[in-house]
């Protein structure tokens, strides 16, 4: 592609110390963002399993991309979050991470996922589908936009083989 440097990517667990790249990215993509303080304390907990992109461009310069959270209880887990660097979205980053997720959590005897998603973010609503999550129920007014509004959430949830 012109005008980008080539990258590749790769996927590993995180912890604490990614907080604050996490932070920044969130705060991208979502109106309510979480401060680092949280995904600091929630990298740090041992109920929850993060996951992260990293791009390596040409010149050796390596970066978070994207990320992906789930908290699990015994063999259910409910994903927290999903998020990519604005420049970077529709590039497939989101379906290797949760890919990659997926099979973390199969690895590690988790049975159910569970998520939220906002009942007009198609995009993400046609992603999860891609990977089998079907939906369960609806949250009324379980999101607030930055206008303030409401938002209701669809409830999705996968099984594992």
């Amino acid at each position: 592609m012109f005008g980008r440097p080539q990258t590749s990517a790769s996927i590993r667990r995180i912890g604490p110390d990614f907080a604050a790249a996490c932070a920044k990215i969130h705060a991208q993509s979502f109106a309510h963002p979480w401060a680092p303080a949280e995904f600091e304390s929630l990298l740090a907990g041992r109920d929850v399993i993060g996951e992260a992109a990293f791009a390596t461009s040409l010149f050796g310069g390596r970066r978070l991309t994207g990320f992906v959270l789930s908290r699990r209880g015994a063999d259910t887990a409910e994903m927290l979050t999903v998020a990519v660097a604005p420049a970077l979205r529709r590039n497939g980053v989101a379906t290797a991470l949760i890919a990659r997720h997926l099979a973390t959590l199969a690895a590690e005897s988790v049975k159910s996922l569970f998520l939220e998603v906002e009942t007009d973010n198609r995009a993400a609503r046609a992603l999860y589908r891609r990977f089998g999550f079907e939906e369960v129920g609806e949250r009324k007014a379980y999101y607030r936009k930055a206008d303030g509004i409401a938002a209701s959430a669809l409830v999705l949830r996968r099984d594992f083989d």
